[in-house]
């Protein structure tokens, strides 16, 4: 399995990012959409760690994902919360809706788990034709750097019920030309010292430079391409910069 978020890599992800936790992207975001009066969409949702605090914001923020397992967890939060927004099973290569959208934001890095540059590019169109006129395209990468440790390692969590969660990370691939890497993932379920459940699955990621991502979303037809460091609008990224956010519009 290849970036499937199944039941274990799903729980392990809320563990890790609970509904609310912000890398400085959930500020950033509220105060770019602050004036956004039509409806939002989140590609790969996930477990709802920034669409919860963007619908508590006030904004109309709907989601897809293509794990079913992850929308479970982002099911459960917005019921808690009293949110009844839609959302849906689909993945980036073939999501479709009948109405286009003000915004469509993908924080965190989601949009480097398409590893073909061919599907991306699809992808990129398919941003621009589900944007309404003026709309706009927000994505954050995560800079080179970032892809180039080949070590390996080892986390855990306690669940609510005692149990111990852990995930052994491991790079198998860097593929220099392809601009990926693969690392296999292998998540364990450990109750009173005993393996109780195990999952593997293999993490693909695609990195970007800042001026081949900037081109690619002027060749889907996006227009002012603003790419700014560690969530300062307009600050040019830096070698140091933890995330890269590019801004795009849709022209009218």
């Amino acid at each position: 399995m290849n970036n499937r978020y199944g039941t274990l890599a799903s729980w392990v992800y809320n563990l890790d990012k609970p509904v609310g936790c912000s890398f400085g992207d959930v500020e950033y975001y509220r105060a770019r959409l602050a004036s956004c009066q039509g409806p939002v969409l989140e590609p790969a949702v996930g477990n709802g760690r920034f669409l919860v605090p963007m619908l508590e914001a006030g904004l109309a923020v709907e989601g897809f994902d293509p794990s079913e397992e992850m929308l479970a967890h982002c099911r459960s939060h917005e019921k808690v919360r009293a949110f009844d927004e839609s959302l849906t099973c689909q993945r980036f290569e073939t999501f479709s809706y009948d109405r286009r959208f003000e915004a469509i934001v993908i924080p965190l890095g989601s949009f480097q788990l398409i590893t073909e540059f061919s599907v991306a590019m699809s992808v990129l169109r398919r941003f621009h034709h589900h944007l309404a006129p003026n709309g706009r395209l927000m994505v954050d990468l995560d800079p080179i750097g970032g892809f180039l440790d080949p070590g390996s390692a080892v986390r855990s969590w306690t669940t609510e019920e005692a149990d111990v969660l852990t995930l052994t990370d491991q790079r198998i691939e860097t593929d220099f030309v392809a601009q990926t890497t693969v690392s296999q993932h292998r998540y364990e379920r450990w109750r009173e010292g005993r393996l109780v459940e195990t999952e593997r699955e293999l993490f693909s990621l695609r990195w970007w430079g800042v001026a081949e991502f900037s081109m690619a979303l002027g060749a889907a037809g996006f227009v002012d391409v603003v790419a700014s460091g560690n969530y300062q609008y307009g600050r040019a990224p830096q070698r140091t910069d933890d995330t890269i956010s590019f801004e795009a519009r849709r022209p009218a």
